[in-house]
C-alpha cells in the first residue's frame, strides 16, 4: 500500500512545475515484482494526470491576475504562448508527458481555458502511453 501512495504522490509532484522522476520509482517497483505492473501504470497515470489538472487550474487562476502589476508573466509572453498553442492546437496535449515542455503546456492549456474534458482525455492518453511503454520496456528486460 505504501508503494501505491508513494508512486501516486511522486507522479503527482512530477507533473507539477516541481522537478521529479516518477519513472524511476515505477521501474523500481516493477523490478521488485511485488505489485501488478498494470496497477502501477494506472496509479502513476492517475497521479500524473492530477498534477497536470492542478497545472490547468493554476493557469486559469493566474490569468485572472494578469492585470496586476506584480504579475510575473508579461502580456507579450502570454501572447507568445497563445500563438504557440493556437498553432499546434489541443492535440499538443498528447505531449504533456514530455519533460521540460509538458508541464508548461498544461499551464498554458489552463490559461487558454481549454475545456476540461478534452484536456483530461488527451493528457491521460499521453501519460498512460508513456507509463505503459516504460513498464513494457522494463518487463521485456527482466
Amino acid at each position: 500500500m505504501t508503494e501505491f501512495i508513494s508512486l501516486s504522490v511522486t507522479a503527482f509532484l512530477s507533473a507539477t512545475l516541481l522537478p521529479g522522476s516518477s519513472e524511476a520509482l515505477l521501474i523500481s517497483l516493477i523490478l521488485l515484482g511485488n505489485e501488478n505492473p498494470i496497477t502501477l501504470v494506472v496509479l502513476a497515470t492517475f497521479g500524473n494526470v492530477l498534477g497536470s489538472l492542478l497545472n490547468w487550474y493554476l493557469g486559469a487562476f493566474f490569468m485572472s491576475l494578469q492585470h496586476k502589476r506584480w504579475f510575473p508573466v508579461s502580456p507579450r509572453q502570454i501572447d507568445k504562448a497563445r500563438v504557440w498553442f493556437t498553432k499546434y492546437g489541443i492535440w499538443s496535449l498528447l505531449l504533456a508527458w514530455v519533460p521540460v515542455i509538458g508541464d508548461p503546456l498544461t499551464v498554458i492549456a489552463g490559461m487558454m481555458r481549454i475545456s476540461i474534458i478534452p484536456f483530461l482525455v488527451l493528457v491521460t492518453i499521453g501519460k498512460f502511453s508513456r507509463y505503459a511503454l516504460i513498464a513494457a520496456t522494463t518487463l521485456a528486460w527482466v
